[in-house]
């Protein structure tokens, strides 16, 4: 909502003085939204070199490599820094840690744009583990000391099982925990609820990670459809169900969590029906 809102106001801005703005690559994961947003005027690239002297770039959500804010500095680019402050914390640890000599290890996925931009803000050795096998085949040295961050949209007990091995594997290790506190909660949410329903509702872009883990912890406990919009939900699937909960990623706009409610809402009679915005 954050990087929506601001990239909402300076689009308004830069209509009125006839200004381009720019994203470097998606603002949010999630197409319906960004749509919106490219309607209104903003150009998604992924070249700075492409950028027009004296416009405006907006700094997506997931954050990017201190190399970006550089180059856009160099070539007088106005910043619109669109953040996460959750993602702007670990940006600060890691490029303080490498500083003081920390080998820098980033739990989460080495393609997507958040572990990509955290691990360019580090100045010395850095590493990416994403799965439990990665961390037993993690080859530490013993004379170096490491410093351990989390993508914010990992998943919490699976950085939980990685934190213990890490810690039976390295001698000077420093662990800081920053997973998303929402992510957490919407993660904890989402398993309870799967758990009372015939069949789980997650909303949310195909390429957003912390809704995928949504999905993926709702399939452990019942039939999950993932969908975009109300328009990938099939009836056939859903007509009959007597029970059906809905959970959405962080980057899914309101809009499109109602319309998929109020579709199922009027589709089909519930037992017991319950909305909480």
């Amino acid at each position: 909502n954050r990087a929506m809102e601001m990239a909402e106001s300076e689009l308004n801005i830069a209509s009125k003085n006839q200004n381009k703005i720019y994203s470097i690559g998606s603002l949010i994961h999630n197409e319906q939204a960004l749509d919106r947003l490219k309607e209104k005027g903003l150009i998604i690239s992924d070249n700075v070199e492409h950028f027009e002297k004296n416009s405006s770039a907006i700094i997506r959500s997931h954050g990017l490599s201190k190399s970006f804010y550089d180059r856009m500095e160099d070539i007088n680019v106005n910043i619109i820094d669109a953040t996460c402050p959750f993602v702007k914390k670990i940006q600060s640890i890691v490029h303080e840690g490498s500083e003081e000599g920390y080998k820098i290890i980033v739990i989460g996925d080495k393609n997507h744009p958040e572990v990509i931009g955290i691990l360019g803000w580090a100045q010395g050795e850095t590493y990416s583990i994403n799965s439990i096998d990665d961390a037993y085949s993690f080859d530490s040295s013993n004379n170096s000391k490491y410093l351990v961050v989390v993508q914010t949209t990992f998943n919490v007990d699976r950085y939980q099982k990685i934190e213990y091995i890490l810690k039976n594997k390295i001698a000077n290790v420093v662990f800081h925990n920053t997973i998303c506190y929402a992510t957490k909660e919407r993660q904890e949410s989402a398993e309870k609820l799967s758990k009372k329903v015939d069949a789980m509702v997650v909303i949310g872009g195909k390429k957003s990670s912390n809704t995928l883990k949504l999905a993926e912890i709702c399939r452990s406990n019942c039939k999950t459809f993932l969908i975009e919009t109300a328009e990938d939900l099939d009836y056939d699937d859903i007509k009959d169900l007597e029970y059906i909960g809905i959970a959405a990623g962080a980057s899914t706009p309101d809009f499109i969590i109602r319309e998929v409610y109020d579709y199922i809402v009027n589709k089909i009679q519930f037992k017991e029906l319950e909305f909480n915005d």
